[in-house]
């Protein structure tokens, strides 16, 4: 099937640069596609130029195959038939719940039947009546997806929709925003600034820095091998060991790792998730050097432990006096500074990057 939305070379200038850079992406019905990265990298300005409030300097938006934007032809933001959610929900004040989804619907026994079909799928049968001034913010947010698909929208723009909630509530929201999302098989562009939100919506992300799209997998695949380190260190915390190239090789704590493709002398970063670091808690540092199969131990100096709640978290300084560990224990594990233990690495979930200056 051809993509609903086909974003081609998008290029916004401003302010002297390119906010916008040479972006192009594409999104079938019922795939969500999320816009990652951090404030200012251009994603809010991609979305606007594809919802048709903004005018791209280059490039071309493809809805449903069809250009809508590029060069001199520019279909205006009303006519294009995408449903658009932003942070404010933006509903109607002096309009009841069923008035505010209704919005934009012909009047008659169909669209009364849409919105009791869409309210019974967000979980607000009986909130007919109400004003959105008498909702929760969770129930406002509902309503505002509610009334973006009651026209059945091809392809829904959200911007960051759920920033404004609370965070006791932000899960169980997205999670049936996405349901409904992937009921209608409506093709889905998400912008967030949030890894755990992406991970959690989407089935492509395209990770966005300077203007430019950096990266773009399955959420899976984005995770276990990141194009550098700040794609790695965007997702979580990452520990980092450098080194030279030496022979396609560089030493480390936790022995030699494989450089492939890199120049002699060149300086390297091995990075490598807390996670991934395994405490041996049988032996005390100052035992024989134990036997590992996910690598070569390395001693380890306990600095600080805090527990964080569902995990605990240890930072070690490594027997060369320089390299810091962190690593992430999922229970309650508050070893006193000074304790050595033995520490290895899933080297399957090393990454090896040239050094970032």
């Amino acid at each position: 099937m051809a993509p609903r939305l086909q974003v081609e070379g998008l290029v916004r200038h401003l302010g002297g640069r390119n906010v916008v850079d040479g972006i192009s992406l594409s999104v079938a019905a019922g795939q969500v596609t999320c816009l990652l990265g951090p404030s200012g990298c251009g994603k809010s300005t991609t979305l606007r130029i594809i919802a048709g409030v903004d005018r791209q300097d280059a490039g071309l938006v493809r809805l449903n195959g069809a250009v809508v934007s590029g060069g001199h032809h520019h279909v205006p933001a009303e006519a294009r038939g995408v449903g658009l959610m932003f942070q404010d929900f933006a509903l109607f004040p002096h309009l009841t719940v069923a008035q505010n989804v209704a919005f934009g619907l012909s009047k008659g026994a169909e669209a009364a039947a849409r919105v009791a079909e869409l309210l019974e799928r967000v979980d607000l049968t009986g909130y007919d009546a109400k004003h959105p001034h008498e909702l929760s913010g969770g129930e406002q947010q509902r309503v505002a997806l509610a009334r973006a698909l009651a026209p059945r929208p091809g392809i829904m723009l959200m911007d960051e929709p759920f920033s404004g909630l609370d965070n006791r509530l932000r899960d169980g929201i997205r999670d049936t925003t996405l349901a409904v999302l992937k009921e209608e098989g409506t093709a889905v562009l998400l912008v967030t600034h949030e890894p755990d939100e992406a991970m959690r919506m989407a089935d492509e992300i395209a990770l966005m820095r300077e203007g430019r799209i950096v990266q773009q997998a399955a959420p899976y695949n984005i995770y276990n091998a990141p194009v550098d380190r700040a794609a790695a260190a965007f997702f979580s915390d990452i520990n980092i060991l450098r080194g030279d190239v030496h022979g396609s090789l560089s030493d480390t704590p936790f022995g030699q790792f494989l450089t492939p493709g890199l120049e002699e002398g060149t300086e390297v970063e091995i990075c490598f998730r807390p996670q991934y670091v395994r405490i041996d808690f049988d032996r005390a540092g100052q035992g024989p050097r134990p036997t590992a199969a996910e690598g070569t131990p390395a001693r380890g100096t306990v600095l600080r432990a805090r527990f964080m709640g569902k995990e605990s978290l240890v930072e070690f300084l490594m027997d060369d006096g320089v390299s810091r560990v962190s690593a992430t224990v999922p229970a309650v594990f508050l070893p006193k500074p000074g304790t050595v233990l033995w520490l290895s690495i899933r080297r399957d979930r090393c990454f090896v990057f040239p050094r970032v200056a």
